[in-house]
């Protein structure tokens, strides 16, 4: 017995013109199927779009970027494990799904920096781009703009040349301080990250919460820690061993609270003891055996909104938007009355 080898035959990837033969149409007829224009009749649809199943036929995108028009958008986010930037990925990914265009996603894993992500976005030609950005200068951001709609999650800030969509953290802020106050908390600390602009959500809830501690005629206690869970367990471990420790921790966003909750387990406290709040309303906080007191800032519905803007700005609107949502305080077995 003697083994033959038969040699494949070359790949060759099926072209318009492929699908238009068997479809029996011309290749303009195959063009207005796929761009679901106006003037095709429901029979030949159906011809043509069993004739595109039949071979596999993709449209190259190369092609349609040659035509002005890539069917893409860009995200542009620090890092994918962050609760709220998954909710706003969700949010994105469904008011996408049913229409034409497909969304890339581009972490920058705290190797690549938001500008460079940005950039590399805007070469392959993305339609449009949804970034955090949090520490892009707001001037290079209109800049890009100018060429390619852009909006910008988060910031507070009032560019003309590209949308915003943000939370309320002056009001969110104050929904964590009535809460803890009102449990009778003095020593209350922000643990928060150092903010990489001025138009940072971080810069607002800082500046609500030390106007809020002054108000109340009480001494402030601002930690800043990193973005990681361990790092602020570590910081939470620092604030326990101090002098005069809190009896409520503020935490800038959940992750971070997280790490204060592993703190609080390690220490052996309860929440009438060291009270914690974080501020998303990650899918995590609502676990029975977490149960985060936290604000929700709507990070599903942000996203569903940044596709809305962003297909319009790609439609050809020019004047900008910049939407805010109402924040709402999610209380849960995480903070408690003070003790004593």
């Amino acid at each position: 017995m003697t083994d033959e080898t038969v040699e494949a035959p070359p790949y060759r990837r099926p072209a318009l013109r492929d699908v238009a033969e068997a479809a029996g149409v011309s290749r303009g007829a195959v063009s207005k199927v796929i761009r679901n224009a106006y003037g095709i009749s429901p029979a030949m649809r159906k011809r043509v779009e069993d004739a595109i199943e039949e071979l596999g036929y993709r449209p190259r995108t190369a092609a349609r970027v040659m035509r002005g028009q890539s069917f893409t958008i860009g995200f542009e986010t620090p890092q994918v494990g962050n609760g709220i930037n998954t909710q706003v990925i969700d949010g994105a990914a469904e008011q996408l799904a049913g229409s034409a265009y497909q969304l890339v996603i581009v972490p920058g894993l705290g190797r690549i920096s938001a500008q460079e992500i940005i950039e590399s976005l805007v070469d392959r030609q993305v339609d449009g781009i949804i970034a955090i950005a949090s520490e892009v200068p707001s001037d290079w951001i209109e800049r890009i703009a100018r060429n390619t709609p852009v909006v910008v999650l988060g910031r507070h800030d009032k560019s003309s040349a590209y949308d915003t969509i943000r939370n309320d953290d002056e009001a969110g802020t104050d929904l964590v301080m009535d809460h803890l106050l009102g449990l009778g908390h003095t020593r209350i600390a922000h643990l928060t990250i150092e903010p990489p602009t001025d138009q940072a959500p971080h810069v607002f809830r800082r500046d609500q919460y030390l106007k809020r501690m002054a108000e109340a005629g009480l001494e402030p206690m601002l930690h800043y820690t990193s973005v990681t869970e361990r790092a602020a367990q570590e910081s939470t471990d620092a604030l326990l061993a101090s002098k005069n420790p809190p009896t409520a921790i503020f935490a800038g966003h959940d992750t971070l609270a997280i790490g204060v909750l592993r703190a609080v387990a390690a220490a052996g406290l309860d929440p009438s003891e060291l009270s914690v709040v974080g501020y998303d309303d990650i899918e995590l906080a609502s676990h029975p055996l977490v149960s985060l007191t936290t604000v929700d800032q709507h990070g599903t519905d942000a996203g569903r909104n940044a596709i809305r803007l962003l297909l319009e700005r790609i439609g050809g609107r020019t004047q900008p938007k910049h939407e805010c949502f109402t924040p709402q305080l999610r209380i849960r077995s995480s903070s408690a009355q003070i003790r004593g």
